[in-house]
């Protein structure tokens, strides 16, 4: 997902403590930094059950599109290793990918070697890895690429992207999940797209995860698709919690609320993920970015109370204040 350059500036009335964070936000005086450092309040990231196991994961993941497509530079490279080392800092755990994203599988597993190196098999206990297969030909090769790239043995969660060739991927997947390479099955839709055919899929076959768009201005699946995972005791991964950078674009110059301290939130991204996350049928969402100090923001949405349904109802009546 597209950072928005002015994220962190946008917010009137900013805190000390974000504005600490901006000075400091390079990648090589936040590697000085203890884990965790810039937890809000120290306290634990919320964590929801994946309702088929009954596992915890965070309710803040991390997504790769757009982000971790970045060739082979390495210095950029370095970046995103950064990151994605904050990220694990900070409790994370699910990171998303896809075939679909250019160099992010490839990328990834660089980011993962380099922090190998210097904290050991505590890397792949913090990953949850997450990705996709996406052709409309037989997936069998595809598929072992993603392992290849990531270099690792065993896929936590594997989907089918966009329901691309699904009743084909799925029979494959399935066997991999029988046969231990993969641990869930689950498959993927952006906004808008084949809600229909996604909705008919829940109801005829036996899957573990699923992934939709998700946010304050796209609120369509909150009618059919989030009562039915809910109700069939699917997971929800959202995407493009921030709209793709457009939720900033469209509120980032407007003051938060003044209630928005009471819930946990000192900046819009933090807002705009409380929000989508506090849905009781979502299980985790994946915003992407490419720079650290958002990662302090996007981490620090998963620490505190998830809000109720009337204060999500009191989040959406501000925003449609302004």
């Amino acid at each position: 997902m597209k950072s928005n350059p002015s994220r962190l500036s946008a917010v009137n009335n900013v805190s000390e403590r974000r504005r600490f964070l901006k000075s400091l936000a390079t990648p090589a005086l936040l590697a000085l930094l203890p884990s965790g450092a810039f937890a809000s309040g120290n306290q634990a990231i919320i964590t929801k059950a994946i309702p088929v196991s009954g596992e915890q994961i965070p309710v803040i993941g991390m997504g790769t599109w757009i982000t971790f497509n970045v060739g082979n530079d390495i210095a950029t490279r370095n970046g995103r290793t950064q990151v994605l080392k904050t990220f694990f800092d900070l409790g994370g755990k699910m990171v998303d990918s896809s075939p679909m994203y250019g160099s992010a599988e490839e990328v990834m597993g660089y980011a993962l070697k380099q922090l190998a190196k210097t904290q050991g098999e505590a890397v792949r206990k913090s990953l949850f890895a997450t990705t996709k297969v996406w052709t409309p030909f037989d997936g069998e090769e595809q598929i072992n690429d993603s392992y290849s790239l990531w270099g690792v043995d065993q896929f936590d969660l594997f989907q089918i992207h966009n329901l691309v060739n699904w009743e084909d991927h799925l029979q494959r997947l399935q066997a991999l999940k029988k046969a231990g390479k993969i641990r869930y099955v689950g498959i993927t839709t952006s906004h808008g797209r084949r809600h229909a055919d996604l909705e008919q899929i829940m109801k005829t076959q036996a899957l573990d995860f699923i992934q939709l768009t998700y946010n304050v201005e796209d609120r369509e699946v909150e009618a059919r698709l989030l009562p039915l995972a809910k109700e069939k005791g699917i997971a929800v991964i959202v995407n493009r919690p921030f709209q793709g950078g457009r939720l900033f674009d469209r509120y980032g110059n407007k003051p938060l609320p003044s209630w928005a301290s009471e819930i946990g939130c000192d900046n819009w991204a933090q807002f705009f993920l409380k929000f989508v996350v506090s849905h009781p049928a979502v299980t985790c969402a994946i915003p992407a970015t490419s720079q650290v100090a958002h990662m302090q923001e996007n981490m620090a949405a998963g620490r505190g109370e998830l809000v109720t349904q009337a204060t999500r109802d009191r989040m959406l009546a501000y925003l449609q204040s302004i």
